[in-house]
């Protein structure tokens, strides 16, 4: 038997470890390359732990504190475990603004601004180009104002001499004072007014990606413009919608300017959703550790209405 060539003792020569694989040498190299590309993220990585993990660390142990802007916790805070949690569960006052915060997000996202966003989807795919510019112009204004502004310019409308009162006078009908009779239901309306935009948007964009053929076919089997909504777009819009109600839901519960400037919370707590009732009890009472317990309750219930969106989507589009 011929001697092994020294290109095969090469190849099955065990480097220095005892072990077969590259030499030393090259293992050096390739941790100093991996070492080179991670430099230059250790300032991202110092600033989010600074400014994202920091913050988060600190509400979470400020919530079972008893942490005050004044008073004794001011003075000296203690830890109190779930003390603060039990207090807002037997809180009528916590359960009303939890009640508020449900109404006001199923009201003005998932009905409003979801339903009305589609609508006018579905209206700007078949109408003309300069229809299509004015509405998209409309209703982008109203989404790219302030929220002070939006709040504000919603007052004046539903002021006792606002323009809705106007508006039924002129035609015979009684006027209304939604902001003392339906606070809830005024903010809900504004809501619907300043966000529609959003949700236009996303079906638009998802209405844009459905190919004209099967449309087609569906209409050549004889499905009329309903039967074809219901049975071939809206199954093809089921991630969409998922998406854009996910989106919504969470940022209509953390409104708070376009309340705050409308009502204030008020008439007598009518219109307090979670996140107005959080800043009375952090800033007004100065209760600072009961009210980051109010904010990761708030929170929490963004996390389980997420993951109930999150079933709606198609099993494909969770991989």
């Amino acid at each position: 038997m011929s001697a092994p060539t020294a290109t095969q003792s090469q190849i099955h020569r065990p480097d220095a470890s005892g072990e077969g694989g590259p030499p030393r040498q090259n293992r050096t190299i390739g941790d100093r390359l991996t070492f080179g590309r991670a430099v230059p993220m250790v300032p991202a990585l110092s600033l989010l732990v600074l400014f994202m993990a920091g913050p988060i660390l600190y509400s979470l142990w400020l919530a079972f504190t008893d942490s005050a802007i004044r008073g004794e916790g001011a003075a000296e805070t203690s830890f109190v475990g779930f003390e603060n949690f039990t207090d807002a569960f037997t809180d009528s006052q916590f359960w009303n603004s939890v009640g508020l915060t449900l109404v006001f997000t199923v009201v003005s996202a998932v009905i409003g601004q979801n339903l009305l966003g589609l609508f006018l989807a579905l209206l700007m795919e078949k109408a003309h180009r300069a229809v299509t510019f004015v509405i998209t112009a409309i209703v982008i204004a109203a989404w790219i104002l302030p929220e002070v502004v939006a709040g504000y310019l919603l007052y004046t409308f539903f002021a006792d001499e606002g323009s809705l009162n106007v508006i039924l006078e002129s035609i015979g009908l009684p006027q209304q004072d939604l902001l003392f009779s339906l606070p809830i239901l005024a903010v809900a309306f504004a809501n619907i007014w300043r966000g529609t935009a959003f949700s236009m948007l996303v079906y638009s964009a998802a209405l844009g990606s459905i190919s004209a053929e099967i449309q087609e076919s569906a209409s050549v089997d004889g499905a009329g413009p309903l039967r074809r909504f219901w049975s071939v777009t809206l199954p093809l819009l089921r991630p969409a919608v998922a998406t854009n109600l996910m989106l919504i839901t969470l940022q209509t519960l953390s409104v708070f300017g376009l309340i705050f400037i409308m009502t204030g919370g008020g008439p007598a707590q009518q219109s307090q959703t979670l996140p107005l009732y959080m800043y009375e009890q952090a800033f007004s009472y100065g209760q600072l550790g009961y009210g980051t317990a109010v904010a990761l309750l708030l929170l929490l219930i963004g996390a389980v209405a997420s993951i109930a969106y999150l079933r709606l989507l198609p099993e494909e589009d969770k991989r």
